[in-house]
């Protein structure tokens, strides 16, 4: 139980830092309330255990050549910049009052999904710290209890989306509206910037390919 444990709090330790999934999801929380900013979450839970499988199989050495590479930065880029326009330019239109129920809870999860999904981090990310897990575990405890730390991990995860939905959503009751537009704002700005360092990425991989 204690070994499960901390890998729980490894779950929780890797997904504290803000990068672009937090910062939106923070961001779905103040708009649409508990439940989107949750199932944003949740979407962005299950690209994590997407990459965390294809680690298990191997199959994430392809996405370390090249052009896959250089093709996920772009992606990440046009999918971050396109964002934070959007949370800039809707941001007179975001109110207290805004229905919650305006969007889909669907629509929000496969927001998660995709804004996850097209980070090259979560790839790297998993890449590093799972692949560690992987050799870790075998060399221990052998494949056996494989499943059940992985498990650990995604439910430290879990528990961190949990606390970042309930953060927007207490955020959300006492914000004016004036501050919900800046927040959306702010919160746009962010997601341009990292987009703007993914697209620098990119850049980086096609130059000697172009020179």
């Amino acid at each position: 139980m204690s070994i499960f444990i901390s890998y729980m709090i490894l779950g929780l330790s890797l997904s504290a830092p803000i990068g672009p999934v937090n910062a939106a999801q923070l961001d779905k929380g103040i708009k649409k309330g508990f439940w989107h900013a949750w199932l944003f979450g949740i979407g962005a839970v299950l690209a994590d255990i997407l990459y965390m499988i294809l680690v298990y199989l191997g199959v994430v050495h392809f996405l370390n050549t090249p052009f896959m590479q250089t093709f996920l930065w772009l992606f990440g880029a046009f999918v971050l910049i396109y964002s934070g326009l959007e949370s800039i330019l809707n941001a007179n239109k975001v109110t207290i009052s805004q229905d919650s129920n305006e969007d889909s809870l669907w629509k929000s999860m496969l927001s998660g999904f995709l804004m996850s999904v097209s980070n090259p981090m979560t790839i790297l990310f998993w890449l590093g710290i799972y692949g560690s897990i992987l050799v870790k575990t075998a060399a221990d405890d052998g494949s056996a209890n494989l499943f059940l730390y992985s498990v650990a991990v995604i439910a430290g995860v879990v528990i961190w989306d949990l606390f970042m939905a309930a953060l927007g959503s207490v955020f959300r009751r006492y914000l004016s509206n004036r501050a919900l537009s800046l927040v959306s704002i702010l919160s746009g700005i962010s997601l341009i910037v990292f987009g703007v360092y993914f697209g620098i990425r990119a850049l980086a991989l096609l130059y000697p390919l172009i020179f």
